[in-house]
């Protein structure tokens, strides 16, 4: 059952809408997070250790944490191959552009998909940037985030890769959210405006959150 409905283009829907969601809260959480910088190094250091040490002493050091990560990168896995799959099936169905485009289609309609691509690459390369210090710039310092993020943000590629990053991001969830309600059946006629007006606000207030940090970096609020 379970791979008659994945290979199901209405499964595969579900699974992106569910995936999508799960993203979408861990965002949301994600950002609040991330807000705590203007706080001051202390706070915003003390709630990256917190973050580590959740469910201590019954749960060893970042268990939690890891349990997050891993359901997170499920969502990520099972998003980007529904999303690819759908996309295949959409060509092959359709192997010629239509003549006229659709007149209504909106500029985050038409970018979903690439979107997605600059969302893939910058998790990589955000991974890489403050998690493990891979590719990062002055020098990674382990527990001490507040330093790591105000270097990232004291280049300027760093600024530029993040602030497209969320530009995009923000374009995405404008359109993934009211499209996930549609595909989990929240939709109607008289819930759709209420929908798109609650896809609109999460998008800027998303946007505007996590441009806030580099931001405040470059007018030297945080430093």
């Amino acid at each position: 059952m379970a791979r008659t409905l994945w290979d199901s283009s209405v499964g595969k829907k579900t699974v992106m809408a569910v995936s999508g969601l799960i993203m979408l809260m861990y965002l949301v959480l994600h950002m609040l997070g991330n807000l705590k910088i203007f706080f001051g190094v202390e706070d915003f250091n003390e709630y990256a250790h917190w973050l580590r040490t959740l469910g201590e002493p019954a749960l060893h050091y970042e268990w939690v944490l890891w349990g997050l990560r891993a359901v997170l990168i499920v969502a990520v896995i099972a998003h980007g191959i529904s999303a690819y799959q759908l996309s295949r099936r959409d060509i092959k169905a359709r192997p010629t552009k239509y003549v006229h485009k659709k007149p209504r289609a909106t500029y985050a309609t038409r970018t979903l998909r690439w979107g997605g691509v600059i969302l893939g690459l910058f998790i990589v390369w955000h991974l890489l940037d403050l998690t493990t210090g891979t590719v990062h710039t002055g020098g990674f310092e382990q527990g001490r985030p507040y330093q790591n993020v105000l270097d990232t943000f004291s280049t300027w590629y760093g600024n530029v890769i993040y602030i497209t990053a969320v530009s995009a991001l923000g374009l995405h969830i404008r359109h993934g959210f009211w499209s996930a309600a549609q595909t989990l059946g929240a939709g109607s006629r008289t819930r759709d405006r209420a929908l798109k007006t609650t896809a609109n606000l999460l998008a800027l207030l998303l946007t505007a959150g996590f441009l806030a940090v580099p931001v405040g970096v470059m007018t030297g609020v945080v430093s």
